[in-house]
């Protein structure tokens, strides 16, 4: 062996099912793979989550498993999980997604409700090179703990585990990396609090073009949906493999000409989606339009369909969550699905009735109408007008604007006292978009249903029964 060398690791994260982008991605981490090994370097091809997202069909009607397939033919070695593959499938569906799985995944803070790790995961790997260098590979994942609870997974803070698990795995490597998909701010918390070479990081889309130092960490990061991949040159001394540099850069995908092994694999993996998704679910006599800057039969008919599946007083739901207006006639599977494609479950929010009208007013503004909506498992143009079932809004347009004039619930007037059970979407209440439904304190999530299940439930109900 010569007195120094190099070790090479190629990295992806956030694809969201953005297939047709991951044709380019694996022919790169192929090429690489066989230049790399041609040379008699070694190499590993790592993902570090958030490969699936049910917005696409075939993620859709393999549940998650076409992902991983494409993941096998593209040589992934080591993967974690993201919050798209924690809390977007159901318990069994996620306990089965990796069973044709080729590679190892790599998660540390993910539990049974019994506290046994999922058979399906590892919380750590030491990957030994051909040259002897051990590679410390720990894996962690963003801790939504309502959603992880409501699907029975115990879900813990990452810092716990890596405190736990890190001394060990220190001991036994020449080199450590975290399998992060914590996001961006949090990588840099770890960084400067633990003793870790690398941090390949996910979740928060952010892209790194040079990686970035904190300490004695490297951390990295590629945005998303597999625009760029990165590539790290772990460099190495002498016999006892000391660790001399490490040289990372991301590269960007989007002008590579796409495997044609990857794009048959992914043509077979549609044709069987097609084959699930043309499944037809009920058919409408009449079209149901949706607006997505005022009221519409479409949108009101499904948040009447969420009140009533949820059993509460009141819903809301913005229109914006329906893409397209459904024509009348036969409703498939494949027809919800692009009508609905977002990972968004309901969710019922005890709210005071001050709060309440804090929202419905700031739902009547331009600025939320228009909004277009990135994350919270929003897939859609723009957050679009609010629609209510339960509650009248009177509402004035003048001069571009709206203003509520008054709200009622029923045929009372809003109570700014009472306490009123509200079903709405998840989304709205895990961030800044409505402060007063994120900060309520009683909110119960409804898992693994989607939205769409509950469009389903609701054509089905209102086409289908008795007919």
């Amino acid at each position: 062996m010569s007195s120094s060398f190099s070790v090479y690791l190629y990295h992806t994260n956030d694809i969201h099912s953005d297939l047709d982008q991951w044709t380019r991605t694996a022919a790169y981490l192929k090429e690489r793979e066989k230049f790399r090994q041609e040379r008699g370097e070694s190499v590993l091809l790592l993902d570090l989550g958030d490969h699936t997202d049910r917005v696409h069909a075939v993620t859709e009607a393999t549940r998650g498993k076409g992902n991983v397939e494409l993941m096998n033919e593209a040589g992934i070695q080591y993967a974690a999980i993201g919050n798209n593959e924690g809390i977007t499938f159901a318990k069994e569906e996620l306990n089965h997604m990796y069973d044709e799985a080729g590679f190892q995944v790599l998660l540390a803070n993910l539990f049974d409700t019994d506290g046994r790790r999922p058979e399906w995961a590892e919380p750590y790997s030491i990957h030994t090179t051909k040259e002897g260098v051990r590679i410390g590979l720990l894996g962690v994942t963003v801790p939504f703990y309502p959603f992880y609870e409501g699907l029975d997974w115990k879900i813990t803070d990452p810092e716990q585990v890596i405190e736990a698990f890190l001394p060990e795995i220190r001991e036994q490597s020449d080199v450590v990396i975290l399998m992060s998909h914590l996001g961006y701010p949090k990588d840099l918390e770890l960084a400067s609090s633990y003793d870790f070479d690398v941090i390949l990081g996910a979740h928060t889309h952010h892209l790194l073009e040079e990686p970035e130092w904190v300490d004695n960490t490297l951390i990295t990061q590629c945005g998303k949906f597999g625009t760029h991949a990165g590539e790290l040159e772990l460099l190495f001394e002498g016999d006892a493999q000391r660790l001399s540099g490490i040289v990372g850069r991301t590269v960007d995908m989007r002008r590579l000409k796409p495997s044609p092994i990857t794009e048959r694999l992914l043509g077979a993996l549609e044709d069987e989606a097609d084959k699930d998704m043309n499944e037809v679910v009920t058919e409408i006599a009449e079209p149901l339009s949706v607006s997505w800057t005022q009221e519409s039969p479409f949108a009101s008919l499904l948040a009447d369909g969420l009140r009533e599946w949820c059993k509460t007083e009141i819903s809301m739901l913005n229109s914006g969550l329906l893409l397209h207006s459904l024509p009348a006639g036969p409703v498939t599977k494949k027809d919800i699905h692009r009508l609905c494609p977002h990972p968004i479950n309901p969710c019922v929010v005890a709210v005071k009735g001050y709060v309440l009208e804090e929202v419905v007013k700031k739902a009547f503004t331009e600025e939320m109408i228009r909004l277009p909506l990135k994350g919270f498992g929003f897939r859609g143009e723009m957050l679009g007008h609010m629609v209510f079932s339960g509650m009248q809004i009177e509402a004035d347009y003048e001069y571009g604007e709206w203003t509520v004039q008054s709200v009622r619930v029923g045929h009372e007037l809003l109570d700014h006292a009472e306490t009123y059970e509200l079903a709405t979407l998840d989304m709205f209440t895990l961030g800044p978009l409505y402060t007063g439904l994120s900060n309520a304190e009683s909110k119960r999530y409804y898992m693994p249903e989607m939205m769409r299940d509950i469009l389903t439930d609701v054509l089905v109900k209102q086409y289908t029964a008795g007919s």
